[in-house]
């Protein structure tokens, strides 16, 4: 058996859940084992049997690879999109497991060092370069530490060379060029321990109770990336030189470049860099460790007062080695634990719908752990504070029905149903994948070997061996993964009363396995969505606007649909829908009595179909509808692709005009809520929130403050119910919109046949402004919460303005961005105070014209006065100076590359065209966006934080609580 490593586009499709089943008589154990020993070996023998099977993963033919004299390993791919782009990656097969006693932590400080001081670029140089051609850090330019391995992530424009030859000098010196000064380690020493603060709480805490036990015996349990604070403070820098001569070494890295560029000028450009770097003469042993076999069940329960979420993880550990995915019949073993996680999640899925289920959630997969050369089949659930024990008795039930009956061959019809849709839309949108979802691929097959083949191969075998894999491979498979030794069981959560017991624990385990247990019953579904169907309507107007390429037609009951057809991908279509009114039109009571029960509406399904059917019924159905009742308007947004478009068109009739009601469905998501916000205000920063809520929401009579049982018990669902079928009763003030591979003319068909026939009253309706302003004036509150020593300041400015105007919009959001450069540079770099930190700044024109900013930033208590201060005084600057002119040019330059990339992206369309429709703004203008940004002057920037930058803010600050 090969661990699954080999890169799935369609992977996403592993976690769906829909539903499933079958029966039999149960057996015997001493029956059941024979005949398991039998079906495996049989098993086996077939596969074993099947031709081609140790037929190599040929690498994707498109990808040039090679390995220089040094030993360093490249990967060159040519992709055109994004447009004059390129993505590069150094990986490096080095991580925090290598690091000496004394290293702890270092591997991740090593990867800071690399942006502060390098052969070309001195300290804040290379970032400073690269926000200048609008490259953010963070969002764009960034890195990973893992325990195997460290990535350096570089997207570069390739259209100007002299960019791209800089791109390759950052990603050479990386490699080679660290100049670890002293004095920039100690600068340094300030970000990573807050990095490591603000790692620190219930969950850290829980981790060094759980992580010996599920990473038991292995030196991954002493050696998690962020290291030990006394380390990272105390180091001296020969010891972090010595683990980057060790391990910073070119066979033990690879360079990845794919972008929009001939693949022999990437290629030469590596050549030209990474040749020079020297291979160590004796280099020290690059170890791969194991996670050790144990030949018992280890337990570990970890409480916390500050944890809010309580799972459950049972992990059975593969008692062999496993290797990486490199041949055919690997690759077909793949896709059967694949399939069998697809039917499992569906069950698993199934239960949660039920009422008063035992689990929020759950899943189920085989897959890989932390080790490189070990797999694991693991489930997970999540659930209520005291409902751990009755959580893992249902998820061991849900394996045990397996393990006893099998899957039903109507279930793993669905489950190759669904994969090949998965796989379809991808082979059919292989010409316009971003290079961004491409690259790690090659990172991986590198790191940890496996095969990287073409999106056609993936295809072409998929679609050859899915036919070929039967019911009883699937079901033999869980034999192999559940077993009584190499098993782990992990509890976290709230500290409860009554904390389970190992004892409690291996009851219910040893409890589920002996128990009689009904096989499962699998359903069978409808074939059609809508049973009957209003005559059509009729399409009364078409208008287009060729500046913007869209068209807009007028139904005959009111609805409008603006369709924009792109070819930006060709298996995506977005759509939105609106019209004015939303909950605003609820009396206070009303709103109220139904703000916290209008999530569960839609659990009911549609059109006589219960969730649990509908989910069946959208098998392989590439897509989705989501209704909901807003502040000002009701919504539908949604997706799909070309092949599944009259299902959105379906679901959108269906959800307008046949919601089910179900009080069941209902009670199950009520149940389910409730379990999941009981212990939420044990979170520091959660109860921080609330607070600063409570406040500000001083004599609102429509603040329902956070949702706690109660509130969620007292929600009334028949007055919820009632008032979604009215706002939805009305179409002839909605406003459809469509983007993506849209035709035409099937556009139209689908308009009068499910929109056109949708009951109209013909009246428009407008929201309604509440009569409550939220105070002004400067508000200051400090919240104690939390037991780590640490906080967290929130600086907001929110209030109406007389009018809106679109250029003073940019201006103002260009006010953050410029603010969050010197908050880096200022609290973090020179200050070493904080780890990350911003601000944002926007406007609004409806319902009413209003301004919002706010800075935010994780801090240790003690320096919450100096950085609010040195925030203060950056904030002053800005309004008696503006921005420095390197600084307006690394906002513009940021904004001209992203939006660049924007302007080829259906979700960017999609958003223009509904937020200009819904705030009565001229859809035009967002052509005029490169123009806007041109002139925009750093005065432009100083006036509005002069104007909107007053007094009139909240100050809000965390801090731990008094000891």
């Amino acid at each position: 058996m090969k661990i699954n490593k080999i890169y799935y586009v369609f992977l996403t499709a592993l976690i769906i859940a829909c539903s499933p089943k079958m029966a039999d008589k149960k057996m015997s154990d001493n029956e059941k084992n024979m005949e398991n020993s039998k079906s495996e070996m049989a098993m086996e023998e077939s596969m074993n049997a099947m031709p081609g099977m140790d037929e190599m993963i040929p690498m994707d033919p498109s990808v040039r690879m090679g390995v220089l004299d040094n030993g360093l390993t490249y990967y060159v791919k040519n992709n055109g999109k994004p447009e004059d782009k390129v993505e590069l990656r150094l990986a490096v097969n080095a991580g925090s497991v290598l690091e000496d006693e004394d290293q702890q932590g270092l591997a991740h400080f090593m990867e800071h060092m690399n942006f502060n001081g390098t052969t070309n670029f001195e300290k804040n140089e290379l970032v400073d370069y690269l926000q200048g051609i609008g490259v953010k850090f963070g969002a764009d330019l960034n890195a990973y530490t893992s325990f195997d391995e460290t990535v350096y992530i570089l997207p570069i424009p390739s259209d100007d060379p002299e960019k791209l030859e800089k791109g390759f000098l950052i990603l050479e010196d990386w490699a080679h060029g660290a100049l670890l000064k002293e004095d920039a380690i100690n600068d340094e020493r300030g970000v990573v321990l807050e990095e490591s603060r603000n790692g620190k709480g219930a969950n850290d805490r829980m981790n060094k109770v759980t992580i010996p036990t599920q990473f038991y015996g292995s030196k991954y349990a002493e050696r998690l990336p962020i290291g030990k604070d006394e380390i990272l403070k105390n180091f001296t820098p020969e010891v972090l030189e010595r683990f980057y001569n060790d391990w910073y070494r070119p066979d033990l890295m690879a360079v990845v470049a794919v972008g929009d560029l001939d693949p022999a000028v990437l290629e030469q450009k590596i050549k030209d860099h990474f040749s020079k770097i020297k291979s160590v003469d004796s280099p020290r042993e690059r170890p791969v460790f194991e996670l050790p076999n144990h030949d018992d069940t280890k337990v570990a329960v970890a409480q916390d007062p500050e944890a809010t979420f309580a799972s459950v993880n049972v992990s059975y550990k593969d008692t062999f080695e496993t290797e990486p995915t490199t041949t055919v019949g690997d690759y077909r073993d793949d896709l059967v634990n694949g399939l069998y996680s697809f039917m499992i999640n569906n069950r698993l899925q199934e239960v949660t719908q039920k009422p008063n289920p035992p689990f929020i959630f759950a899943q189920s997969s085989y897959g890989g752990t932390v080790a490189k050369n070990k797999n694991a089949y693991s489930s997970f659930a999540g659930s209520a504070p005291d409902g751990q024990l009755v959580a893992l008795k249902a998820v061991l039930e849900e394996n045990q029905r397996v393990k006893l009956y099998g899957f039903g061959e109507g279930e793993l019809e669905r489950a190759k149903t669904a994969y090949s849709s998965f796989i379809q839309s991808t082979y059919e949108n292989r010409d316009k994948l971003e290079s961004g979802r491409l690259v790690g691929q090659y990172v991986q097959t590198f790191l940890n070997g496996g095969a990287a083949p073409s999106i056609e191969w993936t295809y072409n075998k998929t679609m050859e061996l899915l036919p070929t894999i039967t019911v009883e491979e699937a079901n033999a498979k869980i034999q192999k993964y559940i077993h009584d030794d190499n098993r782990t069981i992990v509890f976290t959560g709230p500290t409860t009363e009554n904390k389970p017991t190992e004892e409690e624990i291996l009851k219910v385990v040893n409890d589920v396995a002996s128990a009689e247990i009904a096989p499962y019953e699998d359903a069978v579904v409808r074939e059609n969505l809508i049973e009957t169907l209003p005559a059509p309507g009729a399409i009364t107007k078409t208008e287009s606007n060729e500046k913007l390429g869209t068209t807009t037609y007028t139904l005959s009951n009111g609805v409008t649909v603006t369709t924009k057809a792109t070819d930006f991908k060709n298996d995506q279509i977005l759509m939105s829908a609106y019209s004015y009114g939303g909950t605003s039109l609820y009396s206070d009571d009303d709103y109220l009595a139904t703000v916290f029960a209008n999530g569960g509406l839609t659990q009911a399904g549609v059109a006589g179909l219960s969730q649990t059917d509908m989910d069946k019924y959208m098998t392989g159905k590439l897509v989705n509808v989501r209704p909901s009742v807003g502040g000002i308007t009701e919504n539908l947004g949604g997706s799909s692709t070309p092949q599944d478009l009259e299902t959105m068109f379906q679901l959108v009739h269906v959800y307008m005009t046949d919601l089910n009601k179900d009080e069941e469905a209902y009670g199950s998501f009520i149940s389910k809520q409730k379990s999941f916000v009981g212990r939420m205000m044990s979170n520091p920063q959660t109860y921080f929130g609330n607070e600063v809520n409570e406040m500000r929401n001083e004599g609102n009579p429509r603040y329902a403050g956070f949702p706690d049982e109660a509130a969620y018990d007292a929600a009334d669902y028949d007055k919820a119910y009632e008032l979604y079928k009215e706002r939805f009763s009305n179409a002839s003030d909605f406003n459809f919109f469509l983007v993506g591979n849209v035709d035409e003319a099937v556009i139209m068909d689908l308009s009068k046949k499910y929109l056109a026939n949708l009951p109209s009253t013909g009246e428009k309706e407008m929201y309604k402004i509440s009569d409550w302003k939220e105070k002004q004036g400067t508000r200051k509150i400090t919240v104690n919460k939390g037991t780590e020593e640490k906080s967290l300041v929130q600086m907001i400015w929110d209030y109406d303005i007389a009018t809106y105007d679109a250029q003073e919009e940019l201006a103002v959001n260009a006010l953050g961005e410029a603010l969050t450069i010197r908050i880096i540079e200022v609290l973090r770099e020179q200050e070493g105070g904080i780890y990350g930190g911003g601000a944002r700044g926007s406007m609004s024109k409806i319902p009413e014209p209003g301004f919002n900013f706010s800075v935010s930033f994780p801090c240790g208590p003690d320096n919450v006065e100096k950085l609010i201060a040195a925030t203060q005084k950056e904030i002053a600057e800005l309004k008696k100076n503006g921005p420095s002119d390197e600084i307006l040019n690394k906002v513009k330059e940021g904004y001209l590359l992203e939006h660049k990339e924007d302007l080829k992206s259906n979700s960017y369309w999609l958003n223009n065209l509904v937020s200009a429709s819904r705030e009565q703004r001229d859809p035009n203008k967002m052509m005029n966006f490169e123009a806007e940004v041109a002139k925009m002057t750093a005065k432009d920037i100083q006036d509005v934080a002069k104007k909107y930058l007053n007094e009139d803010y909240i100050l809000a600050v965390l801090m731990p609580e008094v000891k």
